[in-house]
């Protein structure tokens, strides 16, 4: 119940102190490509309920059908206002809409795409579904750049499965057993050191 509560009080304000920067990157995204703002994609959330991501568009619109539903390399599909975004993790803002709704937290194991999940161990599911997915966690920090390493594998689809899922899915475990109040704030303290370097 804490946990939530801080989540919610947290996202708010951070809303509400970010939204000059929200409504600029917005502005940003509309003007430079055709399209929406967001990037809505089905993930997979606690006990298994799908919802509907929020993110900062910064692909084309029509990205899935040109590619993977994960992002390699020097993927063409991103936009140059998406790469700047995509480094400095600020697509990711968003989210806190969807901290403030309920289906997800500020720290825990990142949501990902049903057709992934379905590769999740049956035990593994079960832990990390028990929690609401985060915005960030140790995961997301050791893999800030997934999109290049997954650049430099022969299929990149089959290295994510067989190569960094399952070390994420370990994280995730691993939160899951252990989280605790300041455990989040330190993930949280760490994610943005991560960034500012």
């Amino acid at each position: 119940m804490a946990k939530r509560i801080f989540d919610l009080v947290a996202s708010a304000l951070g809303l509400l102190v970010l939204a000059p920067l929200l409504l600029a990157l917005a502005l940003l995204v509309k003007l430079e490509s055709p399209g929406p703002v967001f990037f809505r994609q089905e993930r997979v959330g606690r006990y298994g309920r799908l919802f509907r991501i929020h993110k900062f568009r910064t692909m084309v619109t029509d990205a899935e059908r040109q590619g993977l539903q994960i992002t390699v390399g020097a993927d063409r599909r991103v936009t140059k206002v998406g790469t700047v975004l995509r480094k400095y993790k600020l697509d990711e803002l968003p989210q806190l809409i969807d901290v403030v709704a309920g289906d997800m937290s500020l720290v825990g194991p990142r949501p990902e795409v049903p057709r992934y999940v379905d590769c999740y161990p049956a035990d593994v599911r079960e832990i990390v579904l028990s929690v609401r997915p985060g915005i960030t966690d140790w995961a997301s920090i050791e893999f800030k750049d997934e999109n290049e390493i997954l650049g430099a594998a022969k299929d990149p689809q089959q290295a994510y499965i067989t190569e960094v899922l399952p070390i994420k899915l370990r994280y995730y475990v691993k939160y899951v057993k252990e989280r605790s109040f300041f455990g989040d704030l330190w993930v949280i303290v760490s994610t943005i050191k991560s960034l500012v370097r």
